[in-house]
């Protein structure tokens, strides 16, 4: 019979600073350029160049940067429709994002996919998902394949606190724990979904506690912590490589802008959001690093600079790609890799 034991879950601190300075100063220039690159594209789609929808990660940028630093390059990634800082993070050219949020056939998806379809095959980064939960399945399927083929790689997979009251999170992760898959469940509570407070729709606002049904460890971290990030995927990754099987990890976040860029925040007040910014993730890895002497304020300033002109060659990049030529509209629906 499957234990239910309260200690398979629990709550994290980052366990001291135990970072180089390479990855400090990586970690904050990653974090810089997603910040940066999504004030460029909120200021283009408010200027009629991008179309869509536009969701913006700003304040959650630690998540993206401090998993993807824990990962193996051969490791595979999904996500969901919020998805612009990871592919930053997995390292995708900014350019080439930009180029796909204004529709061009230079973009990372040749200008098909849009804000919410980024994906890159050559870094395993399968995409994200606009339907709410609905990769949570593929991901069990992802890491299904990875156990039949005896590879030695991990899922990991990303979503917000509302897809936990989804079925297919309920779903996706029971099987995950029946057949002991090598997945990591990576839940970015930032408190809404959509519009709606997590405890008015969940009889569990804990998220990290919803891993006791599976009988799978779960934990909450300070998703506004780099490191504390960084150091929970890690040693989750390793149980599930390990043969740990499924794993739940809850990174408490907050997102400075609305659901999307319609979003007229009334379920929220501005005092909220203000106090919420106390706890910037950005800043607060730039004392870390500055307090650790990791790097000088001359030093993070110039990466500052070397992000502004990365995303300006970005927006110059997108603005002069051609848009994609209308033969290809029924190109690239199957793929032969």
């Amino acid at each position: 019979m499957a234990s239910t034991s309260p200690a398979r879950i629990s709550i994290e601190d980052a366990a001291g600073i135990n970072v180089t300075r390479e990855e400090a100063l990586d970690w904050f220039r990653k974090m810089s350029l997603i910040r940066r690159f999504e004030e460029r594209a909120e200021e283009a789609y408010g200027q009629g160049k991008i179309g869509g929808f536009l969701h913006l990660y700003i304040g959650e940028e630690a998540v993206a940067v401090g998993a993807m630093a824990a990962l193996q390059p051969e490791d595979d990634v999904i996500t969901h429709y919020r998805d612009h800082g990871y592919v930053l993070a997995r390292g995708v050219e900014p350019k080439r994002v930009m180029a796909e949020l204004y529709g061009k056939a230079t973009g990372l998806s040749k200008g098909k996919g849009g804000s919410m379809h980024m994906a890159d095959v050559r870094r395993h980064l399968w995409g994200g998902y606009a339907i709410v939960g609905g990769h949570i399945p593929l991901a069990t399927g992802l890491a299904l394949a990875i156990q039949y083929r005896k590879l030695p790689q991990i899922v990991a997979c990303f979503f917000g606190d509302g897809a936990t009251n989804a079925g297919t999170f309920y779903s996706g992760l029971n099987l995950a724990a029946v057949w002991k898959l090598p997945l990591i469940a990576i839940v970015e509570n930032n408190h809404y979904g959509m519009g709606t407070a997590l405890e008015r729709v969940s009889a569990v606002d804990e998220v990290y506690r919803k891993a006791s049904s599976f009988d799978i460890p779960g934990v909450r971290i300070d998703g506004n912590d780099v490191l504390a990030v960084r150091d929970a995927v890690r040693r989750m990754a390793d149980q599930s490589r390990n043969g740990g099987g499924p794993q739940l990890i809850e990174a408490m976040t907050y997102r400075f802008r609305g659901h999307s860029m319609g979003d007229p925040q009334r379920y929220r007040t501005k005092e909220e959001v203000e106090e919420a910014k106390s706890r910037d993730p950005i800043a607060r890895w730039r004392s870390t690093v500055q307090e650790n002497d990791l790097a000088t304020e001359d030093e993070l300033r110039k990466i500052g600079d070397e992000v502004e002109a990365e995303v300006e060659e970005a927006v110059r990049f997108a603005e002069n790609s051609p848009a994609p030529d209308p033969g290809e509209l029924c190109n690239d629906v199957l793929v032969s890799e």
